[in-house]
């Protein structure tokens, strides 16, 4: 077949659908001629000539009231079965449930363009969904992929949450609230430009995913459990230049909870976040953890601002029963403000929920290492750095905070650390010593001020033998 035969093969089948039932223009349906984006993370795989279909032709009609779902679903079906190219929302404010993209398929949003999520939970299909660490049965997301490729949201419009579908499961309705946008086991990813508005549940939530490139959202949820992103044992992820304020953690780094995640070994990591601002008005800004059982690592976090939390602007977390690692994390060249807890917190004694199947014994204590920050800026923090809650039997191997300078009124604490490096820390402010701590060795400790040992939980003995269910 001849490449003009082709181009028109695709104009033809493209618009056939919109004969019947609708009947509208068809001017809206053309043939895209792009490069083709293979080999960068994130951006779709498009071939030489994808097509590009309006959601208008298929019946949607923005208007606020009718809900839109089928036409959305028709639209991005139609666009995946002719070989992937762009589904176009114009200006309108679009209700909708539950869509699905497809492989090869990008939903392009208008500036004046608004997605409302409905308020039904019928308009959400039930499907095995990641909740806290474990794969329970929950709503879908609004927007959401499972096993695609090459998938993509991208220009200037709006993605709005119905608040009354927010939410944690209760005894009463156990299934998992729908997230906002959350493509599952997914390939190729790319989030771009667009904001989002959601109440009391996760923003974005991407699950066994490789190879996200995110850009240039601004991202603002309210709530308890109103997480900004979170990344869920995924490789490969790119956060840049995103506006986040939360009514929970910004950004959350996670890979599963006791033996279901430990066994799975699903791993989060090469995680590259960069010139960000964040904000939080219940948690912290930044979580890692607490459900490590996958194990995460190469995190780097760079020219960032974090301008309020209420805890800490960093906060790295687990606990005994969780099991697997947190190791190589790199934060550099940030500035921190308005923190109600402080600048950075470890805690692998003690957070989050204790699993009902935990990792049990030694192998049962987390593994960390590798935790270096340098050239930080804080303003009138709480506390520089509180890192006493960690296990003795697993001490931190690999510790350097660097370049530190501004005010605190409370220094820095640790304990159970080997090879620390501390240097040039250059602040004003605080009560007592500087530098505090327990069971700590490496450069740059003189003066070192002596603080009680943590308490360490009592050892989790071994269960029966684990099935996965």
């Amino acid at each position: 077949m001849t490449l003009n035969n082709r181009r028109k093969f695709l104009e033809v089948t493209g618009k056939a659908l919109l004969a019947a039932p609708f009947v509208s223009g068809l001017t809206s349906c053309s043939i895209i001629n792009s490069s083709s984006q293979s080999g960068k993370i994130g951006l779709p795989d498009r071939r030489q000539y994808n097509i590009r279909l309006s959601v208008k032709d298929f019946g949607a009609k923005g208007d606020g009231t009718v809900k839109d779902t089928l036409a959305f679903q028709q639209t991005i079906d139609r666009c995946s079965v002719l070989g992937g190219g762009e589904v176009y929302v114009p200006s309108g404010s679009y209700l909708i449930g539950a869509i699905e993209l497809r492989s090869n398929t990008t939903l392009n949003l208008d500036k004046g363009a608004t997605l409302l999520g409905s308020g039904d939970f019928n308009d959400y299909p039930v499907h095995q969904v990641r909740w806290e660490g474990k794969w329970i049965p929950g709503y879908t997301a609004l927007i959401y992929a499972m096993d695609a490729s090459n998938i993509a949201i991208i220009g200037a419009g709006q993605i709005k949450g119905s608040h009354s579908v927010g939410g944690r499961p209760s005894a009463k309705d156990p299934l998992r609230r729908p997230a906002l946008i959350e493509p599952i086991n997914c390939q190729n990813v790319h989030f771009e430009n667009f904001s989002t508005d959601y109440h009391l549940m996760w923003s974005i939530h991407p699950t066994y995913c490789e190879n996200i490139f995110i850009k240039g959202l601004t991202i603002r949820s309210a709530g308890g459990n109103g997480d900004g992103i979170d990344i869920d044992s995924c490789r490969n992820v790119r956060i840049d230049n995103c506006d986040i304020a939360t009514g929970d953690d910004c950004i959350s780094l996670k890979s599963g909870r006791g033996m279901e995640g430990y066994t799975l070994l699903r791993t989060t990591e090469n995680v590259h976040i960069s010139n960000c601002t964040f904000a939080d008005s219940i948690f912290a800004c930044i979580g890692i953890g607490s459900e490590t059982s996958g194990g995460i690592r190469d995190v780097k976090i760079e020219n960032c601002r974090f301008t309020y939390a209420k805890t800490h602007a960093i906060y790295i977390k687990s606990r005994p029963g969780r099991g697997a690692f947190i190791e190589n994390i790199k934060v550099d060249n940030i500035e921190v403000s308005g923190m109600e807890g402080g600048f950075l917190r470890f805690n692998i004694l003690g957070s989050g929920l204790q699993d009902q199947v935990p990792v049990p014994g030694q192998d049962g204590i987390p593994t960390i290492k590798d935790f270096h920050f340098s050239n930080v800026k804080v303003t009138d923090v709480p506390v520089l750095v509180e890192g006493t809650s960690i296990h003795p039997d697993k001490p931190l191997d690999g510790f350097s905070l660097r370049n530190v300078n501004g005010t605190c009124k409370k220094g820095i604490f640790l304990a159970n650390i080997r090879n620390a490096d501390i240097d040039n820390i250059q602040v004003s402010g605080y009560d007592g010593s500087l530098l505090n701590g327990v069971n700590v060795s490496g450069r740059g400790l003189k003066d070192i001020a002596p603080v009680e040992p943590p308490k360490t939980p009592a050892p989790i003995k071994e269960l029966e033998p684990f099935k996965l269910k």
